[in-house]
């Protein structure tokens, strides 16, 4: 659309399967730069990717044409079966079906990449339950307990 004049920035949290900590340190960069290169061929631009070995946190910059589902769907999707395929893992890797999406202005991008880049030492003090409930929270977001990720404690 030629008069469309947009800034759409979505944080994405994506969880995996029962919250097992599969995603290891030795190829977590590979994985990266995998899901950027699905970011990038939806027409849609990476910002910052980083997450702990049982979730990952995605920002992007969206364009108006973009439906989020989808994307994320076809994010979980390819990101699967790329560490299926290369044997990334001892099991079956899974993500957990749904997805948290949280928008944010320009002027809180830094703030944002920020958060994103720091996840390991982030976790340290919070488990990825209270970060997320606390984000929830943070925007408002009506949610029950039951229809949240599946939690192992």
């Amino acid at each position: 659309m030629a008069d469309a004049f947009t800034q759409l920035y979505i944080h994405i949290v994506i969880v995996i399967k029962h919250r097992e900590a599969q995603i290891s340190p030795i190829w977590e960069d590979e994985l990266y730069k995998y899901i950027t290169g699905i970011v990038q061929s939806k027409g849609q631009k990476m910002i910052a990717i980083n997450g702990m070995p049982d979730h990952l946190h995605i920002l992007i910059g969206l364009t108006p044409e973009c439906i989020l589902s989808g994307l994320v769907r076809e994010i979980k999707k390819s990101s699967n079966s790329f560490i299926n395929r290369h044997k990334l893992t001892k099991e079956r890797f899974y993500w957990q079906p749904g997805y948290g999406a949280f928008s944010y202005s320009h002027s809180q991008l830094g703030r944002v990449v920020n958060y994103i880049n720091r996840q390991k030492e982030h976790h340290k003090k919070k488990d990825l339950k209270d970060e997320y409930i606390q984000l929830l929270h943070g925007f408002e977001i009506e949610f029950k307990q039951q229809h949240l990720f599946t939690w192992i404690n």
